[in-house]
């Protein structure tokens, strides 16, 4: 049986949300290089440490069931200081660990915090957030589809 535990679940949902999170890194920063530069290739990037960022969404669940029932603006405000709270985090973890903070904002903004996060992102950090409940949800919905399809 290949989903046998909570443990299974964890780490399939670490995936989706690790995939999810880099396609979204990609297609953010390809719109992005249009609207900045005119760039018609749409380049997109990101880096594989946001994988592992991205994927630590699975640990974020409990904040979503939590806060489920209150109004979508007070969601999408505590998505936002919680996104703000993990970037500066991690931003400042990987400068300490790896030498650099691989989307360091310094010089890209007037609303740069020590180049870790950009508040002019909030309307983004709101947005995603929102996202990430519907993504949650869809989640916890199709894993009993899939264990019972795999059966």
């Amino acid at each position: 049986m290949i989903f046998k535990s909570n443990n299974n679940n964890m780490l399939i949902k670490f995936i989706v949300y690790g995939l999810l999170g880099l396609l979204i890194e990609i297609f953010f920063t390809g719109i992005m290089s249009l609207i900045k530069s005119k760039d018609f290739t749409l380049i997109g990037h990101t880096y594989i440490w946001m994988f592992f960022i991205y994927g630590s969404a699975v640990f974020l669940e409990k904040i979503h069931d939590t806060i489920r029932n209150k109004n979508f603006i007070i969601r999408g405000g505590i998505w936002s200081l919680v996104i703000f709270v993990i970037e500066f985090i991690t931003g400042f973890l990987l400068e300490k660990i790896i030498g650099i903070c691989p989307w360091d904002y310094s010089g890209n903004s007037p609303y740069t915090i020590l180049g870790y996060i950009r508040l002019d992102y909030l309307p983004y950090w709101f947005i995603l957030g929102l996202l990430f409940e519907k993504v949650h949800d869809y989640i916890e919905n199709s894993i009993p589809i899939l264990k019972k399809t795999l059966k």
